[in-house]
């Protein structure tokens, strides 16, 4: 077997030549290509790793943010509560204040009508008794009683002090007797017994009162010597009503 070094050599300097050629117009535009797709890809990549990265921090501001909202609705449904909760214990307050003043009115009110209906029911009674016991008493007007009226109508006479009893006889206008009944045969025997007590002669009239139920009492325009069974029965009058 023969060698064909010219071929070989022929065959060597095409393929270097095919290298070169390929190292120069293939190779390095591919390589320049590569590296430019390489370099935009590195771009975008760090583009998309800072677009992350604003994302992610986005993301983490739009969670801070929504805890934050999250926290201020609890807050405001904590405060809206509280309030609410504050307002009902007032409006509670207020309603058992306005109910207890109501019950202490009505209570009061009820303590006074009480008061005023125990009053008027112990009047009513006391007024009964009284006409009951002028009744009575009206029946048993007569002499003997019109003379123990006398005799008391002494006693009161003396019980004046000095100057009322002068007064009382010096009065130009004189002196009136007023009984319940008429003093019949009695009118001269009253006279004498006024007149000794007085220690004067004052000018004496006599009229009737039935309304005295019993009883002699001196009038004068400026004087009341009152002495009957009319003048005891409103003084116990006063004095029950006082008393209730």
């Amino acid at each position: 077997m023969t060698i064909d070094f010219w071929g070989l050599g022929l065959q060597a300097v095409n393929v270097l030549i095919l290298i070169w050629l390929l190292s120069r117009f293939f190779w390095r535009p591919v390589a320049a290509a590569i590296a430019e797709r390489q370099k935009t890809a590195n771009a975008v990549i760090e583009t998309a790793q800072a677009t992350q990265v604003q994302v992610e921090a986005a993301l983490a501001a739009v969670s801070q943010a929504r805890d934050g909202i999250d926290a201020e609705r609890r807050a405001v449904l904590a405060a809206a509560h509280e309030q609410a909760e504050t307002a009902t214990k007032a409006a509670a307050a207020e309603a058992r204040a306005k109910a207890d003043t109501l019950l202490a009115s009505a209570r009061a009110t009820i303590a006074k009508d009480s008061e005023a209906a125990h009053k008027a029911n112990a009047e009513q009674a006391t007024d009964l008794s009284i006409l009951i016991a002028a009744r009575l008493l009206e029946r048993l007007n007569g002499p003997a009683v019109q003379a123990a009226f006398l005799h008391r109508l002494i006693d009161a006479i003396d019980a004046m002090p000095d100057a009322d009893r002068t007064a009382l006889a010096d009065d130009p206008k004189g002196i009136e007797i007023v009984s319940a009944i008429d003093a019949g045969a009695q009118h001269a025997q009253i006279e004498a017994a006024i007149r000794s007590a007085l220690g004067a002669a004052p000018i004496l009239t006599f009229s009737t009162d039935p309304h005295l139920i019993g009883g002699l009492e001196l009038r004068s325009p400026h004087f009341a010597l009152h002495n009957s069974w009319q003048a005891d029965l409103a003084q116990i009058r006063k004095a029950v009503n006082d008393a209730v």
